[in-house]
């Protein structure tokens, strides 16, 4: 049991660091940090905009993260927010034509990055990788939300 619980945190987080490292390598090119990558492609979905918190929770970041990115982001002509009535409390973050424009290279990137490190994988192999994944993913939550049984 050990051996299986050392080799799951293990290889979860190498995977982990090593995306980081080419989020970084990306996202250096906009002067931004590794984390801005998965902001620039979940807000590309949207193209109506999202809120904050709705990004905050997409992207399994806490809101002052957010905050702190999306001003950044603000900065660089990448996002803008625009109110929804005359409230810019729960107004809508949406890309740029420039913020459009980079997610669009950061998408095809990270494609690229998926496609060659899954390299060897058959479909099938894919498909039971991902579910495997996502149920891992929600006995965890389950976990964390009602606790280690006793």
């Amino acid at each position: 049991m050990i051996d299986r619980f050392e080799k799951f945190s293990y290889v979860i987080f190498e995977i982990t660091r090593y995306w980081h490292k080419l989020a970084s390598e990306e996202m250096a090119k906009y002067d931004l940090k590794g984390p801005h990558a998965t902001y620039l492609t979940t807000l590309y979905r949207f193209d109506d905009g999202i809120t904050a918190p709705q990004l905050s929770e997409l992207c399994g970041k806490d809101k002052a993260d957010v905050s702190r990115m999306m001003s950044i982001m603000e900065k660089k002509g990448l996002v803008i927010k625009e109110s929804v009535g005359k409230n810019m409390y729960r107004g809508l973050l949406k890309l740029t034509d420039e913020g459009k424009r980079a997610a669009e290279h950061v998408r095809k990137r990270a494609a690229l990055a998926v496609e060659l490190s899954s390299k060897g994988l058959s479909e099938a192999d894919r498909e039971t990788f991902y579910n495997a994944l996502d149920l891992i993913s929600s006995n965890m939550r389950s976990l964390c939300e009602d606790g280690l049984p006793s």
